[in-house]
């Protein structure tokens, strides 16, 4: 074999051996999961989002999650799979969790000498469990006049009294039937409304394929958000209204009723499946809400 020949076989299984390196990095950086956004079957992180001071000395641990699926609720029954670590299992943590993230959900109050003690908050989906974990770290205070130049004068503020809210709902109901439940509030109009004139519209994503783009590979999950279940706000008055499923099976959807009037939000909730059903709603007035529950059961 001549020497050219020679060094033109060399070249040519150089380029072989570097195309099919290429090839297995590529297919390793496209099997990376962390690089997929998945429409369900993932997992929830429970997340610790700080505290603050109660009057009367004692200390409210806030938390909320993430559920990394980006449509799918997942629904994680209080017991082994959801638990806290103080106080028995059930601190007043929801079952039903919505997708993506989902902050300041609920609290949990601990006492005055809870010292250096720590809360966990654990949730198991599948064989995979994650923790959240609080304590009374200083840098993790929530200061409750971190929002307070947005909600009117010092003497506003100090005037304000929560919304009242009264909700009519049966407390059961049927699979083939629809649910109508009705929040009534009332509020003493301090703060006064802000003027929002000045926003600018949101701009949404697109998800339209660019044609000068490159081809996505078959294997790449696509997001739907067009399906994704979230709570159902609408506004009374001045004040923020929302309802969302805090616990029960998946299987349900909440929609509003017309515009809100008389002081008054109707939803209707339509259910797939049988079981007891805990919705929440709650009356945001910004500085301060008022909750309550309504438990529905289902046949």
């Amino acid at each position: 074999m001549s020497i050219h020949l020679k060094c033109l076989t060399s070249i040519v299984l150089v380029v072989v051996m570097l195309g099919a390196s290429g090839m297995a990095n590529d297919a390793r950086a496209q099997a990376e999961p962390q690089s997929y956004l998945f429409n369900t079957g993932q997992t929830i992180q429970p997340v610790f989002e700080g505290w603050a001071h109660n009057p009367d000395g004692s200390f409210k641990m806030h938390f909320g999650y993430l559920n990394r699926n980006y449509v799918d609720p997942i629904h994680v029954p209080i017991g082994e799979a959801n638990r806290m670590s103080l106080g028995g299992d059930d601190q007043g943590q929801p079952t039903h969790f919505y997708a993506r993230v989902n902050r300041r959900v609920f609290s949990v109050t601990v006492p005055a000498d809870f010292g250096d003690r720590e809360l966990i908050w654990q949730v198991t989906v599948g064989d995979e469990t994650y923790r959240a974990v609080g304590w009374l770290q200083p840098e993790w205070e929530i200061a409750t006049n971190r929002f307070r130049r947005f909600f009117g004068t010092p003497e506003e503020q100090a005037a304000n009294q929560a919304p009242t809210l009264e909700v009519e709902a049966a407390s059961r109901s049927a699979v083939s039937d629809t649910l109508t439940m009705t929040a009534r509030v009332t509020d003493d109009g301090l703060p006064p409304p802000r003027d929002r004139s000045f926003r600018r519209p949101p701009t949404l994503p697109t998800f339209e394929e660019d044609p000068d783009g490159p081809t996505l590979p078959i294997n790449v999950p696509q997001i739907q958000p067009e399906n994704r279940s979230q709570p159902t706000r609408t506004r009374v008055d001045g004040v923020n209204v929302t309802w969302s499923l805090w616990r029960g099976p998946i299987g349900v959807s909440l929609a509003s009723q017309g515009e809100p009037e008389n002081g008054g939000a109707t939803v209707t909730a339509r259910f797939s499946t049988p079981g007891e059903y805990v919705f929440r709603v709650q009356a945001s007035d910004g500085p301060a809400t008022t909750s309550q529950d309504v438990v529905v059961a289902v046949r």
